[in-house]
């Protein structure tokens, strides 16, 4: 059975995780979405018709498909 001290370190631990997991998501958010912006700049810039944009998008979807795998 758990002394009372283990089931504040478990409660203290979980919220310590919970928080970096939390600042992980918000880099992660402000990374993709500085991409997307870059993206969107770089369609503007070159004048892309639809199709191409959409090309440039499903291109920057393989990208990072390819850099997630990286990480497993």
């Amino acid at each position: 059975m758990a002394s009372a001290a283990e089931g504040d370190y478990t409660a203290e631990l979980t919220l310590m995780l919970n928080s970096v997991r939390n600042e992980e998501r918000a880099n992660r958010a402000a990374v993709f979405a500085s991409r997307l912006e870059a993206i969107a700049s770089f369609i503007t810039k070159k004048e892309m018709t639809c199709i191409e944009a959409a090309e440039a998008l499903r291109d920057e979807a393989t990208r990072i498909q390819n850099e997630a795998g990286d990480f497993h």
